[in-house]
């Protein structure tokens, strides 16, 4: 995977003053620091409406090339105004065009409309992305009433699938410059006089490649959508429960970010999958694709909130769309609050203390910021500072639990809450690509684990702790298996040293601690990560000399595919990493082992494992079990029906029947009596609560 430069910080060329339309002023957005004061030279300047200015907010542009037959591109450009200078970005989309054949006329192409400015920031189809522009220069210095200068990169984008793609200049050694006129824009811009047009000249030839048009359609950078529903007893997270000054709510906040927003709330019945009222986020998941209103990502950047009473992670909110849960393969729609989760009693908490989430308003209402934080590509940020230096800001991005960590009773988490996301969290949301941002993108994690360049102050500081000892070690007698079996592996995390040591709780695939790689015997590094980031409390274990905490891993595979896709031996490399408190540096342990895959020699194996291997939805029924995977569940009723695989996947089958609607626990038993069943301690363990009982020799 490769990334595209964001841009840098455009200094300002001249004095800076709004732009006007009719003899209007253009009305300065809240998302921007306000201009610089406007001082006059000792000479008389001209009328203020002599003078037009890049503004800030979204420019509608189109490229066309200057040869025809060439390709159309509709997109935007970003433009942030501070006091400190500019900072612009953009995206370009392919025109949909048609080809006509005509009887005794050659095929022609035409083009189908482009997008309407008055409906403000257009919203094109994922398929048709093309590139991502990293502005690198505006030059207003002689722009008087007449003409800037634009300058810009072109990096194209190429998906293999929702974790693979790439950024490539093109070309690869040169930028562009725009010499841009001033002109009275078409009817139909929101702005008339915020609107140019120019040739665009390729910089290493001098030679004119395109004509661009940009005209302002908004003050604001995107738009997207929020669509909320919950079950009975559930709020919905609308605002921080403030009345008056200090009060806040989703268009407050977004004002400040720099996003149009509308939320729409919609239903207030959704059924309880269970009577206790937890949601796995797989049943988080379907009730998305069930329940949400008809939606076109393609015109609507929507995204969709669940408010229920719990989920069966312990969190405060989850979003739930995303590597294992994410069976339609469309990632980052979707986030969950969980409104009667009861606070702790850390002292941070203040007036808090032990409460229902759901009538903290101000707290509730925060964790669904958080979680639509990840939604839109965003990971944790507990420092709340650039990766380097901590700034403890309590923005949007630091965990609930450790925002509350580091208050006090005196000075607890209601007196704190930063209501904006950190500047560096604001820089990426305003400027990553599209891709990046929208729903139905690139998958959760890979823009924000993509450095550099992405973003360049983004580094962590590691410690090795030379005491903690990680241990990782395949199933016993399971360190060779057949190709198309998951890979079974335990970690233990030991202190070997005199002096006690805190670490996490949880080392699992459910914590936000862990990541790995496998290399496979021709040199192929495939990785793989937590499943989930949530925002809740981290539980923290003190490891005194000689203690452990253990935890069971089941890897079948990661963001680039399949781990385990060939015969030979694979080596597995486990890193664990972690803070508390928010305190620098990062901790780590490193860990790794090998097993022997070993190849298919019946013909019923080699169909089963090629079938396993090429259908990601196993994954997910390996993870969460349930039936209404219909591809993923065909490949392991296959892997059942091979004598070599089955012992691998009984375990499998058997969670997936516990949780079908009426949970058949007879059969469930049966698959797991079978001889030589391979399961690791924390399946035996989920299954036990789902009302398995083990025959004795599996349950030692």
């Amino acid at each position: 995977m490769s990334a595209p430069p964001l841009p840098d910080l455009l200094a300002w060329n001249i004095p800076q003053n709004p732009s006007t339309n009719d003899g209007e002023g253009v009305p300065v957005p809240p998302v921007i620091t306000p201009l610089p004061p406007f001082r006059p030279p000792p000479f008389t300047w001209p009328p203020i409406w002599w003078f037009r200015w890049l503004n800030q907010g979204a420019w509608y542009i189109n490229l066309e090339p200057t040869v025809s037959g060439g390709l159309i591109y509709d997109g935007t450009i970003r433009i942030e105004n501070t006091a400190d200078g500019r900072t612009a970005s953009g995206d370009l989309y392919q025109r949909p065009r048609v080809l006509i054949n005509l009887p005794n006329l050659p095929p022609r192409w035409i083009y189908l409309p482009a997008p309407n400015p008055a409906n403000g920031i257009p919203i094109q189809a994922r398929s048709n992305y093309r590139y991502y522009l990293r502005v690198t220069q505006i030059d207003e210095s002689i722009s008087g009433r007449t003409t800037f200068k634009l300058g810009f990169q072109k990096f194209k984008y190429v998906q293999t699938n929702k974790t693979t793609f790439t950024f490539t200049q093109e070309p690869v050694d040169s930028g562009y410059t725009a010499t841009m006129t001033w002109k009275t824009a078409p009817t139909g811009y929101p702005y008339p006089n915020d609107y140019a047009e120019g040739d665009v000249v390729l910089d290493k030839t001098g030679e004119v490649e395109f004509r661009l048009k940009m005209g302002r359609v908004s003050q604001y950078y995107r738009k997207i959508s929020v669509e909320i529903d919950n079950v009975p007893g559930s709020e919905k997270p609308l605002d921080n429960g403030v009345t008056g000054e200090g009060a806040e709510n989703w268009n407050t906040v977004f004002d400040r970010v720099g996003f149009e927003v509308k939320v729409i709330e919609s239903d207030s019945d959704i059924v309880e999958p269970n009577p206790d009222g937890y949601w796995s986020l797989t049943q988080s998941h379907q009730t998305m694709l069930a329940r949400r209103d008809a939606i076109n990502l393609d015109t609507d950047w929507r995204y969709y909130l669940l408010a229920t009473k719990f989920n069966t992670v312990n969190a405060f909110g989850v979003m739930f769309d995303t590597s294992a849960t994410d069976s339609n393969n469309v990632p980052r729609e979707g986030i969950q609050v969980s409104s009667h989760v009861v606070t702790g009693f850390q002292e941070g908490w203040g007036e808090w203390i032990d409460q229902r989430y759901g009538t903290l308003k101000a707290a509730y209402f925060r964790t669904a910021l958080h979680e639509l934080g990840h939604a839109l590509g965003l990971l944790h940020n507990d420092d709340g500072g650039d990766g380097e230096v901590p700034v403890l800001d309590f923005s949007f991005m630091n965990q609930t639990g450790r925002a509350v960590s580091r208050c006090t009773a005196a000075n607890p988490l209601s007196k704190n809450i930063k209501w904006n996301h950190a500047d560096r969290n604001l820089f990426q949301i305003r400027h990553w690509p599209d891709v990046f941002v929208r729903p139905g993108g690139v998958d959760f994690g890979y823009a924000s684990n993509t450095r550099p360049p992405i973003t360049p102050p983004d580094a962590d500081i590691e410690y090795e702790i030379p005491d903690l000892v990680l241990k990782v070690e395949p199933l016993k007698d399971h360190a060779e298996l057949p190709l198309g079996a998951p890979v079974r592996i335990n970690l233990t995390l030991t202190n070997t040293g005199e002096q006690p040591v805190d670490v996490p709780a949880d080392i699992s695939l459910k914590s936000h601690n862990i990541s790995g790689q496998v290399t496979d015997p021709t040199g192929t590094t495939r990785t793989f990560h937590t499943l989930f980031h949530l925002d809740r409390e981290e539980k923290i274990k003190t490891l005194k000399q000689g203690e452990s905490v253990t935890a069971s891993l089941t890897l079948l595979r990661g963001g680039e595919g399949a781990l385990f896709p060939v015969g030979g031996v694979h080596k597995i490399g486990i890193k664990l990493a972690w803070t508390f408190n928010n305190e620098l540096p990062l901790w780590v342990a490193f860990g790794e082992t090998t097993v022997l895959v070993t190849p298919p020699f019946e013909k019923s194996h080699a169909a089963a494992a090629h079938r396993l291997l090429t259908t990601p939805d196993a994954h997910l029924v390996l993870v969460l079990g349930g039936d209404y995977l219909e591809d993923g569940v065909g490949a392991i009723k296959q892997a059942l029906e091979d004598e070599t695989l089955r012992k691998h996947f009984n375990g499998t089958e058997a969670k997936r029947v516990l949780k079908l609607e009426t949970p058949d626990i007879e059969e469930a038993t049966k698959l797991v009596s079978e001889d030589g069943v391979v399961l690791s301690e924390v399946e035996k363990e989920k299954l036990k609560k789902l009302g398995v009982i083990f025959p004795e020799a599996i349950a030692e």
